[in-house]
């Protein structure tokens, strides 16, 4: 699935399934709240934190994926309802990347 897709295919379930999409500012405290669930996972998968139940450490990749799909899902509703194309604006972004770090990261003795 291209972003195109997805953007488009998000915006198709929101007007089915979902009603309408909830307003920016909503959706902007939404995607905090999916970050953070993300970046708790990371802390226990990757980090030094550990799972209250160890138990929880045999799910914790799939639930790692399903956090992250519910970031992209929340970033996807907010660039579809302030009119972003995301395809376009990580082709710019990259962009920016490439000509700002061409030197930067190579030069970095901290990545050697």
């Amino acid at each position: 699935m291209t972003i195109k897709e997805a953007q488009a295919t998000v915006d198709e379930w929101i007007n089915t399934i979902g009603i309408r999409y909830y307003n920016e500012l909503t959706n902007t405290a939404i995607l905090m709240e999916e970050v953070g669930e993300m970046a708790r996972l990371m802390a226990r998968l990757y980090g030094e934190q550990s799972f209250k139940n160890p138990d929880h450490a045999t799910t914790a990749k799939a639930d790692l994926a399903d956090e992250m799909a519910d970031v992209m899902f929340v970033l996807i509703c907010l660039a579809n309802q302030t009119g972003i194309d995301l395809t376009e604006a990580l082709k710019k972004n990259l962009k920016k990347k490439t000509k700002r770090d061409a030197q930067r990261h190579a030069n970095n003795e901290k990545l050697k």
